[in-house]
């Protein structure tokens, strides 16, 4: 017996559900992609905060602050997860700037591309801003 109803979606049912997933990810994307990007971050933090402590256990050992990584225990010029590079350079006898810059994907973090420490008689500044550094 034929009633008339077919089952299943029409053409403008199908078409509207499509345009809601295209809006859904259109708007998801780049909320993820910016979350990601503040998630790798921390591999910057911590590969500074390791560059902090050897720089103070080689302070404590030699009186200055080491001008170079290749001396300093435990710190590569290479973050862990290989997402920044690391440099350090004395800025004063008591002081030094290392910077942890993007490298790969990371490097579309344009707000936070390269993080800063200075360090100043053991006392340490964080830049660019303390959004880069996950606070």
């Amino acid at each position: 017996m034929n009633t008339g109803f077919h089952r299943g979606f029409t053409l403008v049912e199908c078409a509207v559900a499509c345009a809601i997933v295209v809006l859904l990810t259109a708007i998801a994307v780049p909320s993820f992609q910016g979350e990601k990007l503040r998630a790798s971050r921390l591999d910057a933090v911590q590969a500074l905060t390791r560059l902090q402590m050897a720089q103070e256990q080689y302070r404590a050992a030699h009186g200055l602050y080491a001008t170079e990584l290749t001396v300093l225990r435990g710190v590569a010029a290479i973050s862990d997860q290989g997402r920044y590079t690391l440099t350090v350079a004395q800025t004063g006898p008591e002081s030094y700037r290392a910077v942890a810059q993007a490298r790969g994907a990371q490097s579309s973090d344009k707000n936070c591309e390269a993080l800063t420490l200075d360090v100043a008689q053991g006392w340490a500044q964080t830049g660019p801003t303390p959004q880069c550094w996950n606070r």
